[in-house]
């Protein structure tokens, strides 16, 4: 391989890298969202996504809404769908028993209902195609090419980084988001409500999840299964730092870089194995991430 044909390669690899990261991104936030609240891994954010794509596509497609309406009500639906979720299971299923076990099979629950209702409508039976909201025209950044639309995805994910930002560095609710996170106890003191500014997380975390899933669709074909993608949401987390929100997104950017490159230097077999790899690397030099605090140890 010559001098010229690695350099186009990196070219294209970081930047198509860089797009697919951002989703990757946007989803291991929504993830990191709740587990920094409620140390509680959500393993129905992958069907969340998933159930956000369908509702948006039957809004679009086989209810012909106009886009500018049905964008909004399916982020309606999303933080409406998983507040009442955690307001009215994972509340129940934390009085009744207080481990944090059961709080995770309540979700790994929450997945399978979600992927059971999307293939009992109908919609799930068969892979249907996303429309594209944005052209899908070529553009040329460098020797890179992408799309229109990929320029798109990725500035729309960077906006919705920059809103929670300011969301979580500028307003009350985020600042109560945040003091919830480093320690419930000392924040109820405080006079937070604990119950308000849960409900507040899930549906947020499920917005940002719909906002990926309306992103990325149009990429790919929808099946019941396509929540499967939260892996790499997963292993962009556990790389940047599962307690933090920037290691979320720069985790997500070095995984959707890593399998790009994989695929285009190795091979495009290789590429699910890259994200693994990723995580061994950084498990081994930083367990906690790179992101991450340091290690915790609790005696029991």
């Amino acid at each position: 391989m010559d001098t010229e044909l690695i350099y186009l390669f990196l070219q294209q690899g970081i930047v198509s890298g860089m797009v697919v990261g951002s989703v990757y991104a946007l989803l291991a936030l929504s993830i990191v969202m709740i587990f920094k609240t409620s140390e509680v891994p959500n393993f129905a954010q992958g069907e969340i996504f998933m159930a956000a794509g369908y509702c948006a596509l039957f809004l679009l497609v086989f209810q012909t809404t106009p886009v500018w309406l049905a964008v909004p009500l399916t982020l309606v639906v999303a933080f409406a769908g998983a507040a009442l979720f955690r307001r009215v299971v994972l509340t129940q299923v934390s009085r009744a028993s207080g481990s944090p076990v059961n709080l995770v099979i309540a979700t790994l629950g929450l997945s399978y209902v979600l992927k059971g209702l999307v293939r009992r409508t109908g919609f799930g039976d068969t892979p249907r195609s996303f429309p594209a909201l944005v052209s899908t025209d070529g553009v040329m950044i460098g020797q890179a090419s992408i799309t229109r639309l990929d320029v798109a995805i990725f500035l729309t994910a960077l906006a919705v980084m920059a809103v929670l930002f300011c969301l979580f560095a500028y307003t009350k609710v985020g600042r109560a988001m945040r003091a919830v996170g480093m320690n419930p106890k000392a924040a109820r003191l405080m006079g937070v409500d604990l119950q308000r500014i849960h409900m507040l997380v899930w549906g947020l975390s499920a917005v940002v999840s719909a906002i990926a899933a309306l992103l990325i669709s149009p990429k790919i074909l929808m099946t019941a299964e396509m929540g499967g993608i939260v892996t790499m949401a997963f292993a962009a987390a556990i790389v940047g730092g599962f307690t933090s929100l920037p290691g979320a997104v720069v985790g997500g950017f070095v995984i959707g870089i890593a399998e790009n490159l994989v695929g285009l230097f190795i091979s495009s077999r290789a590429i699910v194995v890259a994200p693994f790899v990723a995580i061994m690397l950084v498990l081994i030099v930083r367990p906690q991430g790179l992101f991450g605090g340091r290690v915790a140890i609790k005696k029991v």
